[in-house]
């Protein structure tokens, strides 16, 4: 029975990813329940230590408990590997260790790692592992060394480089951790220039995703160009970001609960932050839950399109919400195709970005209406939560906190969705296409 069960889940790379990720959240889960990994000495509830497990390896940041007062230096370092590996990949994380070892990196392990890097190809996948592991590596570390400056100034040395370390892993990771004690994350850093633009720079190029990052390090060479992924990427996510901005500072600019009793820089800053921190970086400087609810609102679209494939982040990717605008624009136009920098996409590409979009929302409105069920909240409320759940975001308007066993395992089931991909998930469990030897006749349908 045991080794169909490994035989099953070894078929394909689908399968493999979802194994995988599930141990690493399960060995992570009887690792926090441990009584050393918490400040009191007791052991957290199976589903406690899962949800937080979970959240952890999918890079999300939803909490039931403060991160910096309720586990120990034990239960820090767990949940610091965790984000590591769910966020470079654990394939990524097994790759290293056999190129460590000189292990020869078989055909079936470099599908896996198609899969996971969400390649067309394997071919060059050793050559982005090596990349993605040392961008990853090199960014945390000047990360760390600029966050440990700025603690220094407010606590001991030891205790600053502590705090720069597991926030440049945390945040560079998208995963929204942190160990400032305060739910509301960084709200008192909230008008420091210098730690909002340390930690957005690092939430932005963790979110760009490690092709970009190889696409941006390569400008050094002569007659380096970009490639339609890497423009897309980059100006969508910066046409969001600065959209996003302005939006929130309009929505916000009177609201006194928020940034309306802010200066003008102030206001911007903070505006900007929450802009950038939406897209899946999960640490906020301020309480979301009180913002307007038309911000709110904006925010859960800005958390749905979340980052850009091959990222730390969730959501519908940045280029699949930039196939879809195109795809609108091509039908207003008349035109067939669509087009993105003068270059023409093949029509599978409209239509997984279609596919995924619409699983997306299916997924997002199938836990909305379970935690309506479960839990006795507002709606938006509701659907905030969720869609920072699938997006892996980690922001929350303070329903993590108390909601029931049926809420924490959907909430659960949403992160890890999100995580690994609605596509993937359904490749896994779904059964083996076959070769489709026919075509049906065509026919036509009224749409519109």
């Amino acid at each position: 029975m045991f080794k169909q069960v490994i035989r099953w889940f070894s078929a394909s790379p689908p399968r493999t990813l979802l194994l995988g990720f599930s141990l690493i959240i399960f060995i992570g889960a009887q690792l926090l329940r441990l009584p050393i990994a918490s400040v009191s000495g007791e052991s957290m509830s199976f589903v406690d230590a899962l949800f937080t497990s979970t959240s952890a390896t999918c890079v999300t940041g939803l909490v039931l408990f403060d991160t910096g007062t309720y586990f120990s230096t034990f239960g820090h370092w767990v949940i610091l590997l965790l984000i590591q590996i769910g966020g470079i990949g654990f394939m990524t994380m097994a790759t290293l260790f056999a190129l460590i070892l000189r292990r020869r990196i078989s055909l079936k392990e470099r599908l896996i790692l198609q899969e996971a890097l969400n390649q067309g190809s394997i071919e060059g996948l050793v050559r982005l592992v090596k990349k993605v592991i040392y961008y990853a590596l090199a960014l945390e570390t000047v990360g760390a060394i600029l966050y440990a400056i700025r603690f220094a100034v407010d606590m001991p040395v030891g205790r600053a480089i502590y705090n720069g370390v597991f926030h440049s892993i945390s945040i560079f990771n998208n995963a929204g951790f942190d160990l400032t004690g305060d739910f509301r994350s960084f709200s008192s850093y909230s008008s420091d220039l210098y730690m909002n633009v340390v930690s957005m720079v690092l939430i932005i190029l963790g979110g760009f995703g490690f092709i970009v990052l190889a696409d941006l390090f390569d400008m050094r060479k002569k007659k380096h160009k970009f490639s339609l992924h890497s423009k897309v990427v980059l100006s969508v996510s910066a046409i969001l970001i600065v959209v996003g901005a302005i939006i929130i500072l309009i929505f916000e600019y009177t609201n006194s609960r928020s940034i309306g009793g802010s200066g003008f820089g102030e206001k911007m800053l903070t505006s900007l932050f929450q802009s950038v921190t939406t897209r899946s970086g999960g640490v906020s400087t301020v309480d979301v839950s009180e913002f307007r609810q038309a911000t709110q609102f904006f925010i859960i679209i800005l958390m749905f399109i979340g980052a850009s494939p091959g990222s730390t982040g969730g959501g519908i990717k940045t280029t699949t919400f930039a196939v879809l605008v195109g795809a609108v624009l091509a039908m207003i136009r008349g035109k067939e195709d669509v087009v993105l920098f003068r270059l023409r996409l093949a029509q599978e590409r409209v239509y997984k970005a279609v596919t995924v979009t619409l699983f997306c929302i299916g997924i997002v409105m199938l836990g909305t209406m379970v935690l309506a069920t479960t839990e006795s909240a507002p709606f938006l409320k509701i659907l905030f939560e969720a869609t920072s759940a699938f997006g892996t975001v980690g922001l929350s308007m303070g329903l993590t906190g108390s909601l029931t066993v049926a809420g924490k395992l959907t909430i659960i089931f949403l992160m890890f969705v999100g995580r690994l991909g609605p596509l993937t998930l359904t490749y896994a469990l779904g059964p083996k296409a076959g070769r489709i030897l026919y075509r049906h006749a065509e026919g036509k349908i009224i749409i519109g």
